[in-house]
C-alpha cells in the first residue's frame, strides 16, 4: 500500500489513524518530495489527498472514508472500523459525515481564508463559517453525551474523523467550557496511541499551520 499525504492535512490524518490502529505496512509518500506531486496528480488528477495506491490490485482509491473502508475490506487488521450490527454502522457512518461537513469543512474554509492576503480576506464567510462551527458544537455536544467515543463505546471510522476535526477547530474556535463533552471526547483521541502517533509526526510542520499561534478573536 503506497499513501500519497500531506502531514498537516486532517483527511490524511484520518487515514493515518485507521492505519495505525490496524498495523497495516504502507509506504508514505509526502507530496514535498521531489516527483511525488507528479505521481498524485497523474493517479487523481482532481487534485485531493489523500490518495492510496494497491499496486498488488492495481487500485487507485480517493476520499479518507472510502480508504479505511477499502483497508478493512482488504487488509483486515485488528481495527473494525464499522461495525457489524446495521444500525451501529450507520450511526458511525453518521458521525463520521458531522464530523467532516460540518466540523472539518468550515474549519477548512477559515484556514483557507487566513492564508489569503489579508486585503483578500472574506470576513462575511469567516462568520458564516464560525456559526456553523457553533451549530455542530451544539449537536455533537448532544449527541455524544456519556459516550466514551463519537459513536458509543467502540473506537471506530467515526473517531478517525472527530480527531483531526477536533483538534483543528478547537486550535480556531475554541470548545470552551459549553462543551464538555466534546472537550473530554478530544482528550481520549489524543491519548489514544494512533492519534498520538500522528500528533508526534506533525510536529516539524506544525509552524505551517495559520493558526498555530493562536485562535480566532472571539465569534
Amino acid at each position: 500500500m503506497i499513501l500519497y499525504y500531506h502531514p498537516l492535512s486532517s483527511y490524511c490524518w484520518k487515514v493515518l489513524i485507521a492505519l495505525y490502529e490496524s498495523g497495516i505496512p504502507f509506504e508514505r509518500r509526502m507530496l514535498a518530495d521531489e516527483g511525488v506531486a507528479a505521481e498524485w496528480q497523474a493517479l487523481w488528477p482532481l487534485g485531493k489527498f489523500p490518495i492510496l495506491r494497491d499496486p498488488v490490485r492495481g487500485e487507485t482509491v480517493a476520499e479518507a472514508s472510502i480508504v479505511i473502508e477499502y483497508l478493512a475490506h482488504h487488509e483486515p487488521g485488528s481495527f473494525r472500523p464499522l461495525p457489524a450490527d446495521p444500525d451501529a454502522a450507520l450511526e458511525v457512518r453518521l458521525m463520521d459525515r458531522l464530523f467532516d461537513q460540518y466540523v472539518m469543512t468550515p474549519m477548512q474554509a477559515l484556514v483557507a481564508d487566513r492564508l489569503r492576503p489579508e486585503e483578500k480576506r472574506d470576513p462575511v464567510a469567516v462568520e458564516q463559517a464560525c456559526g456553523l462551527l457553533g451549530k455542530a458544537y451544539a449537536l455533537l455536544e448532544s449527541r455524544i453525551g456519556g459516550r466514551t467515543w463519537a459513536a458509543g463505546e467502540a473506537f471506530t471510522l467515526a473517531d478517525c474523523a472527530a480527531a483531526p476535526a477536533l483538534f483543528y477547530a478547537d486550535r480556531i474556535v475554541p470548545l470552551g467550557d459549553r462543551h464538555p463533552a466534546l472537550t473530554a471526547c478530544l482528550a481520549r483521541l489524543e491519548a489514544r496511541p494512533s492519534f498520538a502517533r500522528v500528533l508526534e509526526e506533525k510536529e516539524p510542520y506544525w509552524p505551517m499551520f495559520p493558526f498555530a499561534d493562536g485562535p480566532l478573536a472571539a465569534h
